[in-house]
């Protein structure tokens, strides 16, 4: 077992109590039924937090619930695994695994384990009922992250408190880091202090992969400032949007709409997985700033700028590229169809986009859909219930509830502590008719 001085060792437990306990208060709610979900994958980062978090737990009353992915990469994963779930038990907690079981690709293999990961941690919490993830990242991660992206990778900003980056798993959950002005070295000298063994995966020295490439070119004097909350012009651009029945997203015209913002916009609108980013978002942007009235399209969403006000929806014309795609649906359970709206329907059947099915709807509902704008009716979704039925407005014959609302406001910063979650409908706005 790796040892440190009994100096050293009553120096570091504490100190790191302290500085980690005040995020914790901050952002999570006490003495409630909800679990805390935390992601531990027995390394030494996700070790420690668990320790942390242990000990906030027991004394504000939580339940922790531990979720621990078996990635099926390493040949010792299933090992790791038994680790995990050990280290659990000793700490008093419940723990889960889940599995990754998918074929796994060629190319972009830390990406695709990255996002199914997420999934597979969104999807437990919020079957648990746990609105937040606690996630063991440091200060190294976010100097690796800033790296990566300086040389051109699209990963995002590695931020304390922000949702969770799976959808539509992920809607009403969110990721709480509570280490990133920690360092790695830092929690490694508070395992040993607990007398704590890890696992180091031997992942994360292989060059072939570009987190490994920016931890070796790293040096010990480079440093960074953590990255900030989200800015207070996004959330008050945030609070100043409406979002229709129909997930059409609406702000008052200015030249300065936060280009952030104008990112989320667009990932809620479009129902999508990826924000916008580069030189496409850019030329948007600048188009807005001059003043310029225009319509444009990016990543699945249409933009309508207009002198007085800007638009953000569903780009109907995504057909053509896979979006909008028909969903089975379930008798008596729920689903999510594209992204925006979560759909239930006693009796099953079919989700498809109005597009080219307009004529075929009862005509009162062909009539009270003209409230809508012109581009945002072919991208509602319809129910056809049986082979040969004719189609329905899904919200006419079932339950639906729109997403674009409360995915805006999480991505913006809107809500920003555990207790904001509880007080949210479980992902979504509920709506009783579209007519």
């Amino acid at each position: 077992m790796r040892a440190l001085t009994a100096e050293r060792q009553a120096e570091n437990t504490p100190d790191l109590q302290a500085r980690v306990r005040p995020i914790l208060d901050r952002r999570l709610s006490r003495d409630i039924d909800a679990p805390l979900a935390v992601a531990l994958s027995g390394g030494g980062d996700s070790l420690a937090l668990l320790s942390l978090a242990v000990d906030w737990a027991r004394t504000h009353g939580r339940r922790l619930l531990v979720l621990t992915v078996d990635h099926r990469v390493q040949a010792d994963s299933a090992r790791w695994t038994a680790f995990a779930r050990d280290a659990a038990t000793r700490f008093g907690a419940d723990w889960r695994g889940l599995v990754w079981g998918d074929a796994k690709p060629s190319t972009g293999l830390q990406a695709a384990a990255r996002d199914a990961r997420h999934a597979l941690i969104a999807d437990a919490a919020r079957e648990a009922g746990a609105g937040v993830v606690l996630f063991g990242h440091t200060r190294d991660d976010v100097r690796e992250a800033e790296l990566m992206r300086a040389e051109g990778s699209t990963l995002g900003r590695v931020r304390e408190w922000s949702p969770s980056p799976a959808w539509p798993q992920g809607r009403g959950v969110f990721l709480l880091r509570p280490l990133l002005d920690v360092s790695r070295a830092e929690l490694r000298d508070h395992l040993r202090a607990r007398g704590l063994d890890w696992i180091e995966d031997p992942a994360n020295a292989d060059l072939r992969y570009a987190r490994s490439r920016a931890r070796t070119a790293l040096r010990p004097g480079d440093d960074i400032d953590l990255p900030s909350d989200i800015d207070p012009a996004v959330t008050h651009a945030a609070q100043t949007a409406t979002v229709d029945e129909a997930g059409v997203i609406g702000w008052p015209r200015t030249r300065d709409t936060p280009r952030a913002f104008l990112a989320a916009a667009v990932l809620c609108a479009s129902g999508g997985t990826l924000p916008p980013r580069g030189d496409q978002l850019a030329r948007i942007a600048a188009r807005l700033e001059a003043g310029e009235s225009f319509t444009a399209t990016l990543r699945g969403a249409r933009i309508e700028a207009a002198a007085d006000q800007v638009r953000v929806l569903r780009d109907a014309g995504e057909t053509a590229r896979g979006g909008l795609a028909p969903l089975a649906l379930a008798s008596g359970s729920s689903s999510i169809w594209d992204g925006r709206f979560e759909v239930e329907h006693a009796s099953g059947g079919e989700i498809r986009a109005l597009k080219g099915l307009a004529a075929a709807i009862p005509r009162p509902q062909r009539q009270e859909i003209m409230r809508f704008s012109p581009h945002a009716r072919p991208t509602l979704p319809v129910l056809i219930a049986a082979q040969g039925a004719s189609p329905v407005l899904a919200a006419e014959a079932g339950r639906v509830r729109v997403l674009v609302g409360q995915r805006l406001r999480a991505a913006c910063g809107l809500v920003a502590q555990e207790g904001e979650i509880a007080n949210l409908p479980r992902g979504a706005d509920p709506i009783a008719s579209l007519c």
